[in-house]
């Protein structure tokens, strides 16, 4: 999906989409809602919602530790959500599947564990300068612990990376790239199978953070050739504190674990503890029941789509959102490489962002403004903050044609 794209005519039912997610018909401020800020957490359709109220309140209990009715009913609910993982994603197994709080915290999983037990002073970490900060602190903590080397890969002024520089900063020494598939800032989609190829040649590990691929990407980790695939529940029409951190079984086999408590253990004495097989022994405590049960839900809605219905539905909506900020008199596009979905970052030059957004909000505009926590984009553009529009599934015109409107009572009001 590219913002250059033609706007051709698409069946996709938008308003059968929308209609799934009761939130959408709130009023805010007395105006329409035109939500426009699902890079940062998409929202709810009635399927997740109430799969998470009838778990509540028909078939809750913990998980893997019951012999009694509720336990068993839960726990195959809660089971059956690494299977869709696994198609969702198209993983080899569903045990390489390991349920996380989300995509910061799979990451941070994988500094901790294959970081700690693999990296040593002097080896390199490869990452972007686009990235989100989940996928730059981990790296620099685990810098100031270990003494290895945090390399960044810059990108051009379009937003795209800059894939010779990759190259040349690709060496021995580098022991895993951490990525991400599509800039939550930006919107740039990375070419990340061509990065997994080169890393793979160096000798390199790689990890894809895929928090804003995976709702509006294909995603084939098999295909992609990454060695980890990091996403969060809750941009992905499901609930917050859910996620998934997929791995390559032998990397599985190899880590240890991070968090020590119950489900995560075979046997324990004072003496020695015996762990669990993955993906358990990564699974410490009482899980998110109800919340991976509607994580599931979400990945269930979310596959019943028209998927390239969806795909020349978001291209379009995407061009059609980049020409019409176009129009607005002064206004800058902030990422605009060939390959990007979703997001559509900007400044105007008579308001600062935060204002903009306050103005939006009056008008029944939600979008996010700030450093989107990936405030190395900023830097090199050399700027505070964006407003950041974004799109998911149920993002209609109606909801540009307002943002745009909106805009206009910001220059009435700044001049």
């Amino acid at each position: 999906m590219t913002a250059a794209e033609p706007m051709n005519k698409v069946t996709f039912d938008i308003a059968r989409v929308r209609a799934d997610f009761p939130i959408l018909a709130e009023k805010v401020r007395g105006k329409r809602l035109a939500f426009l800020d699902s890079a940062a957490s998409a929202q709810k359709p009635k399927q997740v919602i109430e799969a998470i109220v009838h778990t509540y309140t028909h078939e809750y209990a913990n998980v893997h530790r019951g012999v009694h009715y509720l336990s068993e009913r839960a726990t195959v609910a809660y089971n059956a959500v690494r299977a869709k993982v696994q198609k969702l994603i198209n993983a080899r197994d569903e045990n390489e599947i390991v349920f996380t709080s989300g995509t910061t915290d799979s990451i941070n999983l994988v500094a901790q564990t294959f970081g700690r037990a693999t990296l040593k002073a002097g080896d390199e970490v490869l990452v972007t300068e686009m990235e989100h900060h989940s996928n730059i602190v981990p790296w620099q903590m685990l810098r100031d612990e270990k003494g290895i080397t945090l390399t960044v890969v810059p990108f051009r002024d379009d937003g795209s990376l800059d894939m010779d520089a990759f190259r040349a900063k690709l060496s021995e020494k580098t022991r895993l790239v951490a990525v991400t598939q599509v800039s939550n800032a930006l919107g740039t989609i990375n070419p990340v199978q061509d990065i997994c190829r080169l890393a793979h040649a160096a000798g390199a590990r790689v990890l894809v953070d895929g928090a804003q691929g995976i709702p509006h990407l294909h995603t084939d980790v098999q295909a992609m050739g990454a060695d980890f695939y990091a996403f969060s529940g809750h941009k992905l029409y499901g609930p917050t504190g859910t996620g998934a951190l997929w791995a390559r079984a032998e990397l599985l086999d190899a880590m240890p674990p991070w968090k020590g408590g119950g489900d995560m253990i075979r046997s324990v004495t004072f003496a020695h503890t015996d762990f669990a097989e993955p993906p358990h022994k990564f699974e410490a405590g009482t899980p998110n029941i109800a919340g991976v049960i509607g994580m599931g839900a979400g990945i269930d809605w979310f596959l019943s789509l028209d998927r390239d219905g969806l795909d020349a539905h978001e291209a379009e909506l995407l061009a059609y959102g980049t020409e019409r900020l176009a129009e607005v008199p002064g206004l800058k596009m902030i990422g605009t490489a060939a390959e990007k979905c979703a997001v559509m970052s900007f400044v105007l030059d008579c308001a600062h962002p935060h204002d903009i957004g306050t103005i939006l909000d009056a008008e029944g505009v939600a979008v996010r403004t700030g450093h989107h926590c990936a405030q190395p984009v900023m830097e090199h553009f050399d700027i505070a903050a964006t407003v950041r529009p974004s799109l998911g599934a149920y993002s209609c015109r109606e909801d540009i044609d307002q943002l745009v409107v909106a805009l206009g009572k910001v220059r009435e009001m700044f001049g």
